[in-house]
């Protein structure tokens, strides 16, 4: 049997989950990581994306709006920005957050906050594919 690694995600609002998972993929800055247990220790901040985590074959998925992940080499906590279910995303809301980001990627006034908001744009359209 496969070891296990302790994951919590965290959201300003409460402790959305705590197991004991198989794997935990997170949205990076750099692009979507896998970790397991044995992971090398890093600390990395996370962009707007989707979480899984495999759990005795099951798998749960969390939309997330940035933030952190500290991983360990037996835990990795995730600090969300926003953090909801999957199960209790509604289409229409992620779609007004698309046209959200969208206009606040034209309303832009420096290339820096042009891109961070079309990155936001491409990562909400991510979700929205995976839905």
């Amino acid at each position: 049997m496969a070891e296990k690694i302790a994951f919590d995600l965290v959201s300003p609002e409460r402790l959305l989950l705590s197991a004991q998972a198989d794997m935990v993929t997170v949205p990076g800055t750099e692009g979507y990581m896998g970790v397991m247990a044995g992971h090398s220790p890093l600390v990395s901040t996370l962009r707007a994306g989707m979480i899984d985590v495999l759990v005795d074959g099951k798998d749960d998925r969390y939309f997330i709006r940035g933030g952190f992940a500290e991983i360990s080499p037996t835990k990795i906590t995730v600090l969300a920005e926003e953090a909801i279910p999957m199960t209790e995303m509604d289409l229409a809301v992620l779609d007004q957050r698309i046209s959200d980001a969208q206009e606040d990627e034209i309303a832009a006034k420096t290339d820096a906050d042009r891109q961070k908001a079309g990155q936001m744009v491409d990562d909400l359209k991510l979700v929205r594919a995976a839905f």
